[in-house]
């Protein structure tokens, strides 16, 4: 765990930028070029994958950036939200960004910022930019914030785009279908910059290949890996007729790990096949059907939407042939009617909870939106914290498996549970 500066001068520069969420989310990226046009244009100085989706996002950044760090390259890595402190959120070689630099960039350009009028994510995106710059490194792996046409980091020219797999989610903000959210995605496309898609529904992938087409650029499908075989710590998988393993868990993750591998043999062919295994096997990205204790078979992942949460439990069906416990939460602005289907009749008992001084639903509301919507057979218990003790002491006295989904905002809260530190 990072430890927490308590210096008044950084947590007033901390809290200053997320003040700067007040003014939302803007149409547009003109904020963003003209912060980023003050700062020198830092997004020129390095190399860059460009990465959007729905699901999978992150998991593909840091399956990519682990074997480019174990090539040799010194390696930005730029993802969001972070799990337990901002500075996760940008990081060389795996550090964090260091308190000072924070403090620093805010510092030179918070007039700036405030005649800009930018929000949190354009400010931080800039952030990144001109730490990665500063650092020297090789090359950047940028995980859009949200959706990918207007997001603030799409001023990038990077030498490949990513989709990871496209689903429903943030639906008030990219639209109430499928194509309308892949359209949005698909924003990254761009002229002569080569795109690596996941397997995607036909009609996303169509959309995708007709975008590509129009702009002029070549596209890269990647295939379902073979022979997919999953374990309570891993997960092993054939790739074009190679084997490879990660250890993050699940068929998702074998579809992440098969995207990034496809990125580096395309277009780092000079990477070796024991350069990607080593790569792939010191993969770490916490809150990912992360296993908590290994005494018991409790997990933690923050699978939000209907596709996230289908993997998961799909995952936890395969692996133990039982129904799991769990606990559900969910953030205040997210579409319940979206995951009633991926949670009925997943579990042997579902507890729902919540936390408002953490952004989320309480239970007593999660629960009743969720009835509303057709979710029956489950309990509330609207303090987390006690939800998230019964639940480890049913997976202490009976080893019957167990599951804690929903939101990056308890993982603060689960991983001092179980002393989890990273």
């Amino acid at each position: 765990m990072y430890p927490r500066d308590t210096s008044s001068v950084f947590e007033s520069h901390l809290d200053y930028l997320y003040n700067l969420k007040r003014l939302g989310i803007k149409v547009g990226l003109s904020h963003t070029i003209e912060l980023l046009k003050r700062c020198g244009n830092p997004q020129n100085n390095f190399k860059s994958v460009h990465i959007a989706g729905t699901n999978g996002k992150g998991s593909t950044c840091a399956i990519i950036a682990s074997i480019l760090k174990t090539a040799g390259l010194k390696v930005g890595l730029y993802t969001s939200p972070h799990l337990i402190q901002f500075n996760e959120r940008i990081r060389v070689n795996n550090n964090p960004i260091e308190n000072a630099q924070i403090v620093q960039f805010i510092e030179q350009y918070k007039s700036d910022i405030d005649e800009i009028k930018s929000t949190f994510f354009e400010t931080t995106t800039a952030l990144a930019f001109q730490h990665f710059s500063n650092q020297n490194i090789d090359i950047a792996i940028i995980e859009t914030g949200l959706g990918g046409r207007l997001d603030s980091t799409n001023v990038l020219n990077p030498n490949v785009t990513v989709i990871t797999p496209v689903s429903l989610d943030h639906c008030d903000i990219l639209g109430n279908d499928i194509l309308s959210v892949a359209g949005e995605k698909g924003g990254i496309i761009k002229k002569n910059i080569p795109l690596v898609i996941a397997p995607q529904l036909s009609a996303v992938q169509n959309q995708f290949l007709k975008k590509a087409v129009k702009v002029g650029t070549s596209i890269i499908k990647v295939e379902i890996p073979s022979n997919i075989q999953i374990t309570e710590w891993e997960t092993r998988f054939k790739k074009k007729d190679q084997l490879f393993k990660i250890p993050l868990i699940g068929f998702h993750q074998a579809i992440n790990a098969a995207v990034g591998i496809e990125v580096i043999q395309s277009f780092m062919p000079e990477i070796k096949k024991e350069i990607i295994d080593d790569g792939l096997n010191k993969v770490k990205w916490p809150g990912r059907l992360q296993r908590m204790k290994k005494e018991y078979p409790i997990y933690y992942d923050v699978a939000h939407n209907s596709h996230g949460l289908e993997s998961i439990l799909e995952t936890m069906s395969q692996i133990f042939n039982r129904k799991p416990s769990g606990l559900f939460v969910m953030k205040k602005n997210k579409e319940p009617d979206l995951v009633v289907q991926a949670l009925e009749n997943k579990f042997d008992q579902l507890i729902l909870s919540g936390a408002p001084e953490l952004g989320l639903m309480s239970g007593n509301e999660l629960s009743q939106k969720l009835s509303n919507f057709g979710l029956k057979d489950f309990v509330v218990m609207n303090r987390f914290q006690s939800a998230l003790d019964h639940i480890v002491e049913i997976t202490q006295k009976t080893s019957r498996p167990a599951i804690i989904l929903g939101s990056h905002y308890i993982a603060r809260i689960v991983f001092n549970k179980f002393g989890f530190l990273f």
